[in-house]
């Protein structure tokens, strides 16, 4: 009766506290979030600019905390399966949420995570969802309703977009298209409610112009959505593009997902998301058709969808005929850019069929899941690899097909949970894990995952290694541990082995990764920490520049220092200092990049400004760098040899429907004559990139 009491006099507080001042959700720091999630940046993975968009996504359509499930705040990747069974039997014993000050009263639910969370979560009534109002009316009258336009370019001449050259008997290859990138998209959402939207890209260098013949029609890239979802018993309804993800993702995993990072413990584990509109501008990776989940029954989910869509592929005359007519393709080309006649060439060159579906079981206290999913894909011409030594068990054919089975156990503060799966080559997948609270303070995660070098799977994105789930098997540790209530330390360690061959290494290998992250937050609106994260994986020998038939290890090594702090209520400060070492049988090379950020907002203004130096002895220790840009644009450059950077982004409300950004980024390099390389190469030491937008609201 007193504990009761007590949250009864808290939650009125509260209410009367938000009555006299509305709650304001506080402003997300998106580039510091997608930083701590992902692994320390390597290469130039589209992936990065999925999660944010999906991440903005969520802070643009908060979850509603009385009106939410397991598996959307799952895929936060912020919260602990015994932080969510707490939030859930908190609203069981004492009824829905008041305020969302109420927070602090969840069992494990320290400070530090409701901070992280608050930028994406809102306690309210239903809302639109509750009106008589017709789904037409909602979709007019909705709120989260904008256009936005974006227009970016490159000030200096590339070399693709200079008169061609002629050589012996042939002019050299050049980009067909203007310089200048476009991009407009319309939204129009409501969580659990509907999702209506259309995007539309030209890149640069691609042609803007009409050629069906071409499968081009004005711009070069155009997708489209509409979802709704709790009609009857349908949970959800799509047509046009969408994504999909069941269980661990070992089958359907074709859009939000991360894997190793500086968060150790709930990125592992992947969400029952289900169907989830499209509305980014990568060109792979997605459906395109119809998909719907039934509710058979409370307990159990059905989901059936159909895919086809043309796909860009590499043609060639099929190695096993003679027919003038017969061919094949090397593979499915992923990259979405069309500027040279090579490119254009190779688009929608394949008809890509896909269709199956996945059966959900779930107790009524939601903490057992089992599900089974099926997957057929299926090409017009046949896919034949190249002869390589490291392709001996990739995929050829026309036709594959795939079924795997998931669980999810939850047991107090342990969840269990996998996926294992097996391809039409036979090949076996599986991954399996735990995560558990052991106290207030220590969470830990295990997750083990083997797939065979012949496993196949298309839109699989399982936790792992390689950028396929095949041919790896590891086992990987992660720790989360909350010493004082202003602290955090995060480690993880992760053992793997590569069976067969790989790109670039000629051998069977395998290799180790480990991180150490120290964070101290002795503010709301302060940030510190400090990591180390090193990996050694082995990786063929080059000498003068040509690869030899050795593998050797390589390791590499990345230190960061963050601080981000707000003297005053307008002024924000991010410092960062990070450092990379690499060595691969020489002596170790070194590269670091020093960076300062000020972030001033004023009345309807906001401006940042960076001012950075790095310095790297060679590509093999260049710097990823997470960057401020304009609404839905995420930005991780790659800095090697030696400089400065140089950036400004500035965001004005023109009215109170109407919003403007723009973004300069200055680069000026040391010792260069020339920047980048082949048909991207710059004459000089300087690069300088413009990007404005603008968005309506409705």
């Amino acid at each position: 009766m007193g504990r009761k009491l007590a949250l009864f006099l808290f939650s009125l507080f509260s209410w009367f506290a938000a009555a006299a001042q509305e709650y304001q959700r506080p402003a997300i720091n998106l580039e510091l979030l997608v930083q701590e999630l992902l692994a320390q940046q390597e290469e130039d993975n589209p992936v990065y600019e999925d999660v944010y968009e999906n991440l903005l996504l969520y802070y643009q359509n908060p979850i509603n905390l009385n009106n939410t499930n397991a598996d959307e705040l799952t895929a936060l990747f912020v919260l602990t399966p015994a932080q969510i069974n707490n939030l859930f039997t908190h609203i069981r014993q004492n009824g829905q949420l008041l305020s969302i000050y109420e927070l602090q009263s969840v069992p494990g639910w320290d400070l530090i995570t409701i901070q992280k969370i608050l930028p994406f979560v809102t306690v309210q009534e239903p809302g639109l969802l509750a009106t008589r109002q017709d789904l037409w009316q909602r979709i007019l009258k909705n709120n989260n309703h904008y256009l936005l336009a974006r227009y970016d370019r490159t000030w200096q001449q590339r070399k693709g977009y200079s008169p061609p050259d002629t050589i012996g008997n042939r002019l050299t290859t050049r980009y067909s298209g203007s310089p200048d990138k476009y991009l407009m998209r319309y939204r129009n959402s409501h969580a659990h409610d509907f999702s209506i939207g259309f995007t539309t890209e030209k890149d640069a260098g691609e042609a803007f112009g009409w050629q069906p013949t071409r499968h081009q029609y004005g711009m070069d890239f155009y997708s489209a959505h509409f979802q709704v979802y709790n009609k009857g018993r349908f949970k959800a309804l799509a047509l046009g593009d969408y994504q999909l993800q069941f269980g661990q993702g070992l089958l359907l995993s074709s859009g939000f997902s991360v894997g190793k990072g500086s968060e150790t413990i709930t990125t592992v584990r992947r969400s029952n998301v289900g169907i989830r509109p499209y509305s980014s501008v990568l060109e792979s990776g997605f459906f395109r058709g119809t998909a719907a989940t039934y509710t058979i029954h409370q307990n159990i989910e059905l989901t059936g969808f159909f895919s086809r869509k043309r796909v860009d592929g590499t043609l060639g005359a099929a190695a096993d005929s003679l027919a003038a007519q017969a061919f094949s393709f090397g593979g499915v080309q992923t990259s979405g850019l069309h500027r040279t006649p090579t490119e254009r060439r190779n688009k929608h060159q394949l008809t890509e069929n896909i269709f199956g579906g996945n059966i959900i079981f779930k107790t009524s206290a939601r903490h057992f899941t089992t599900g089974l999913t099926f997957v057929h894909t299926s090409y017009n011409l046949p896919l034949q690899r190249q002869n390589a030594s490291y392709h001996a068990f990739s995929f050829n054919g026309k036709q594959s097909a795939n079924i795997g089975f998931h669980y999810s156990y939850n047991l107090l503060n342990v969840n269990v949970f996998g996926e294992t799966a097996r391809s039409y080559s036979g090949g076996l997948g599986t991954v399996n894990g735990l995560m558990a609270s052991l106290s207030k303070q220590v969470d830990v995660a295990l997750i083990y995952r083997n797939y065979a070098k012949n496993f196949h799977s298309f839109y699989g994105n399982a936790f792992g290694e390689n950028t396929r789930n095949a041919n790896e098997l590891g086992w990987y540790t992660g720790l989360k541990i909350k010493p004082a209530i202003k602290w955090e330390i995060t480690a993880y360690y992760d053992r793997f082995r590569f069976p067969w061959l790989k790109y670039r290494v000629d051998a069977p290998s395998g290799g180790q990764e480990y991180l150490v992250r120290l964070l101290y937050k002795p503010t709301k609106t302060a940030n510190l920490y400090a990591q180390f994260r090193q990996e050694t994986k082995g990786l063929n020998r080059r000498e003068n520049g040509r690869p030899l038939d050795y593998v050797a290890p390589a390791t590499r090594r990345n230190y960061l220092f963050y601080l981000d702090f707000s003297p005053l209520p307008s002024l924000s400060l991010r410092s960062r200092v990070q450092m990379s070492r690499y060595q691969h049988e020489h002596p170790w090379e070194t590269g670091y990049y020093i960076g300062q950020e000020g972030i001033f907002s004023f009345g309807k203004t906001v401006l940042s400004a960076r001012f950075a130096l790095f310095d790297t002895d060679d590509y093999d220790t260049r710097q990823y760098v997470t960057e401020r840009d304009v609404l839905s644009a995420f930005s991780v450059p790659a800095f090697f040899g030696t400089g400065t950077r140089v950036y400004l982004v500035a965001q004005q409300a023109i009215t109170g429907k109407l919003d403007a950004w723009l973004k300069i980024a200055y680069t000026q390099y040391r010792h260069q004559e020339t920047i980048g390389s082949g048909l991207e190469e710059i004459a000089g030491p300087v690069r300088t990139d413009i990007r404005c937008q603008v968005r309506y609201r409705f």
